[in-house]
């Protein structure tokens, strides 16, 4: 038996309707939408997962769907203990721009505008915060670099220098 890849990956928000129009607002337009709404064991709370629709094909990797579920309190902290950044790939560096357009409709904070990674040619992104200060990554990685990965050729790749750690201050952007 072996692990087949990420399921899901649930995040407590401070109002999930926010995170939720958050989410189908940056990528909607790209296949993102509710799949299902769960009553969870504790009874006082529904969780809403969200993924891109894709068929279960028995013994390859799941989809990785995403989870929106009420926090019971406190707030994000950015580089704190918890989740650093959640990455969504996209098909290619034209819906990295178009999201990243969206999201300047939206007004979200943005933390990066889109670029291609000084150090790592091919692999162009942007990092803007949800509604509670999470990270988030749109980004695309070209056939080159893909082949690379899969080949176990990871490249060393320096420190971003747009990402600086700043524990005290969560609102960089």
């Amino acid at each position: 038996m072996s692990v087949r890849g990420v399921d899901h990956v649930d995040l407590a928000v401070s109002d999930v309707e926010r995170s939720l129009a958050f989410y189908l607002g940056m990528l909607g337009p790209l296949g993102l939408a509710v799949e299902a709404r769960i009553q969870t064991n504790r009874e006082t709370e529904e969780v809403v997962y969200l993924g891109f629709g894709q068929d279960h094909v028995p013994g390859a990797q799941p989809e990785t769907r995403l989870g929106l579920r009420k926090a019971d309190g406190g707030e994000h902290s950015y580089y704190g203990v918890g989740v650093e950044h959640l990455a969504f790939g996209v098909e290619g560096d034209e819906e990295v721009d178009e999201t990243y357009q969206r999201c300047l409709g939206m007004d979200a904070r943005i933390h990066c505008p889109p670029e291609e990674e000084p150090d790592l040619p091919g692999y162009y992104a942007f990092f803007v915060f949800d509604p509670d200060g999470i990270r988030i990554e749109v980004c695309h990685h070209s056939d080159q670099v893909r082949k690379q990965w899969d080949a176990g050729e990871h490249l060393e790749v320096k420190p971003h220098r747009l990402a600086p750690r700043s524990p005290s201050s969560p609102r960089l952007g």
